[in-house]
């Protein structure tokens, strides 16, 4: 499903998923910068979105999750390297779903934290949205 959705085209992340978590990887290059040589955040937001998104959907077996909501917090500029965001989820109700992610730079060091809010909806898991089940 990931792997295979159209906005990940360009960027080749990958993706593992356990038990209500998830890691996201994705090369940092010159064509994720803003104008000042960094990595623009919307790529931030992204790296983290997935993670949470993923720890979350592990959870729902049966519909694709939405993001309701996302608070993100910039820390530190990154360039280039590999950037790399875990996802966990920190609560699962049956109406919301709420899940944080931190994402880092190849030293380990943090450049970036978020949480999500996240909602089941109407759409169900199955090849039509390319969901595959292990």
């Amino acid at each position: 499903m990931y792997h295979e959705a159209p906005c990940n085209d360009r960027l080749d992340p990958t993706l593992s998923i356990g038990t209500a978590e998830a890691t996201v990887e994705f090369e940092v290059d010159e064509s994720t910068h803003h104008a000042a040589g960094g990595m623009h955040g919307s790529y931030y937001f992204r790296a983290l979105d997935d993670a949470a998104f993923f720890a979350v959907n592990s959870l729902v077996e049966d519909v694709f999750c939405l993001t309701t909501g996302f608070d993100v917090h910039l820390e530190r500029p990154m360039s280039e390297g590999t950037v790399r965001a875990e996802g966990v989820v920190v609560n699962a109700n049956p109406n919301q779903l709420l899940a944080s992610a931190i994402a880092e730079d190849d030293d380990g060091d943090e450049i970036a934290r978020g949480t999500g809010r996240f909602a089941r909806s109407r759409v169900e898991l199955d090849e039509s949205v390319g969901y595959e089940r292990d």
